[in-house]
């Protein structure tokens, strides 16, 4: 565990408080996420509780209770043993929203392996460099993901001794429902310190290939103060998180927190619509609701009229998470639902909720909020030395920094020493976004100090966008930037070069998106493609992303000493 740090800002708080509220493993062995989520639950008054709910792409619900929860659980962290994967070994997994998917999950906690959730809308190319820069051991998957994206990497991963399929087997891989039928439903998990590595998320970087964050055991301090403080889940909620788990989000509010404390949670298979969405919302008796601005944006296109038509009358709590939450939806959300909507910001690094509007908190429309107990944030002046200084003037812009000490930090970049470093300065971790704070202690959000794009929630990597691009026979240079967007956030959009004998017509730019689309996934690939003369360079070669949004918004150009030409 990180040095306990006292928040000066909330008198008498103390991390170390928190963790002695926990269970801890039986005898003083430890601290496991899946034994506080999950096993404590079961062998008390909430083993019969429903942990899970999932609904199906047919709308049929099937529930899981802690108790069974536990037991499959239990079976899968079994057959990690019998497969030989040991502490510290990557499990993955490359799903839809399926049960199978959140049982390997809390099974990796319990036998110690480090568990890495991917996005099943990835195409080959991102599921590839992801497997294989985190020595994935075991990967958990469907027999459609694998025979459309996987079976053809599978010679590229060494690493990789077995995958396993929810719903099919061939001769190369494992089926999962024979795996768990032969497998034991009792087991002791292992002693495990809350430093040991237990969840490993990648997250896209502006050049380079996507950087693995790692999260530890301890980081369920911060789930559980997160969980009862800014999702303010209590007995007997019922709460929904929409992200998948491929997102942090997914991962940390769709599976660990909930069951941390003792609520049923529901699991939509479903993709988006928002006639289903009303109706999970009535049917299930929702009173705690996590999601997204590019999901609320969505559902303002519905007529009022036929919200009203849902009761939502159990819904108490509506949170937001994955860019700034515009003033607009907060306004929709108190005239048409009759609730406030409540902002949260933090990222894939700081491994929970950092700044959030809390229910303790007035809105003010636009705003972060304010830090967590526990939580001590700056708007940070950046020297070039890479020192820092806390700006204490109101309203100046800097970029945000968090104190360093609260447990879910994250405690490294897969392999990048260096990297990680980088994001540290005098104490502070520096977030790359630009705030400012109001004289009342409220946060805004400003922008990014780098080119990272931000579509539905998501973090793009222009750099993996424009490699792809680049490895197509027809393109000659790439250039890729976020463009605004009011329903999605940001657009990826490719600025393209073409080889000379190509021509820059409809048919090049269908085959360009089709290819895209086909390597690097949906959730990745450009929305939109313009053929250019050229791509503005530094004299380094680095593709100088700043001018291209520049030149596509209408806005100065700036500095252009370092430009190559």
């Amino acid at each position: 565990m990180t040095k306990d740090h006292t928040d000066t800002k909330s008198p008498g708080f103390s991390w170390d408080a928190v963790q002695s509220a926990l269970a801890g493993l039986p005898n003083g062995a430890g601290l496991n996420i899946a034994h506080e989520a999950v096993d404590r639950h079961a062998a008390g008054p909430l083993r019969d509780r429903t942990a899970f709910r999932w609904i199906g792409e047919d709308g049929d619900p099937q529930d899981l209770s802690y108790g069974k929860l536990s037991a499959l659980t239990n079976r899968f962290a079994n057959v990690l043993e019998a497969l030989g994967v040991e502490k510290g070994d990557g499990v993955f997994a490359c799903a839809d929203r399926i049960p199978e998917l959140y049982i390997a999950a809390l099974g990796a906690f319990k036998h110690g392996a480090v568990f890495c959730p991917l996005f099943s809308a990835f195409g080959p190319e991102p599921i590839r460099q992801r497997l294989e820069r985190g020595k994935a051991r075991v990967l958990l998957t469907t027999g459609r993901l694998f025979r459309q994206k996987i079976s053809a990497l599978t010679e590229q991963l060494p690493d990789l001794r077995h995958v396993i399929l929810t719903d099919a087997v061939t001769a190369d891989t494992l089926a999962y429902p024979d795996l768990m039928a032969a497998a034991a439903d009792t087991y002791a998990i292992p002693p495990t310190d809350p430093e040991d590595s237990a969840l490993l998320h990648f997250t896209s970087g502006t050049t380079g290939m996507p950087k693995g964050a790692i999260h530890v055991h301890g980081a369920i301090l911060v789930h559980h103060i997160t969980g009862r403080h800014v999702l303010d889940l209590r007995d007997p909620d019922v709460f929904w998180c929409t992200a998948d788990p491929g997102w942090v989000t997914g991962t940390i509010y769709g599976i660990i927190t909930p069951l941390l404390m003792g609520v049923t949670s529901i699991i939509d298979e479903g993709a988006f619509d928002a006639v289903r969405w009303f109706e999970i919302l009535a049917s299930q008796g929702v009173t705690v609701w996590y999601t997204s601005p590019t999901a609320i944006r969505r559902l303002m296109r519905v007529p009022p009229e036929e919200i009203r038509r849902y009761d939502l009358g159990r819904l108490r709590h509506i949170l937001s998470v994955g860019e700034p939450l515009p003033p607009d939806a907060i306004l929709w959300g108190r005239a048409v639902l009759g609730r406030d909507i409540h902002d949260t910001w933090w990222q894939t690094e700081t491994g929970g909720i950092m700044i959030a509007n809390t229910p303790a908190v007035t809105i003010r429309p636009g705003s972060m909020g304010k830090p967590i107990p526990g939580v001590t944030a700056a708007v940070l002046e950046r020297r070039e030395d890479n020192t820092v200084a806390v700006i204490e003037a109101p309203e100046t812009v800097g970029e945000l920094g968090l104190a360093v000490g609260w447990p879910s930090m994250f405690r490294g970049y897969l392999n990048e020493p260096e990297r990680y470093a980088r994001c540290f300065s005098d104490g502070w971790y520096l977030s790359g976004d630009l705030a400012c704070r109001d004289a009342d202690g409220y946060f805004w959000f400003v922008g990014r100090r780098d080119d990272i794009i931000k579509t539905s929630g998501q973090m793009v990597g222009p750099f993996e966008v424009e490699r792809l691009l680049l490895s197509h026979p027809f393109v000659a240079d790439a250039g890729v930037i976020g463009k605004p967007d009011p329903m999605i956030g940001e657009v990826v959009k490719a600025f393209v070069v073409l080889k000379p004998h190509i021509r820059a017509d409809d048919d090049t730019r269908r085959e360009l998106m089709a290819f895209s689309r086909k390597n690097l996934g949906a959730a990745i690939a450009p929305g939109e493609i313009e053929f250019a003369d050229s791509i503005p360079k530094n004299r380094a070669g680095k593709v100088m992303r700043r001018l291209l949004k520049a030149r596509e918004l209408g806005e100065d150009l700036g500095d252009l000493s370092t430009l190559e030409d």
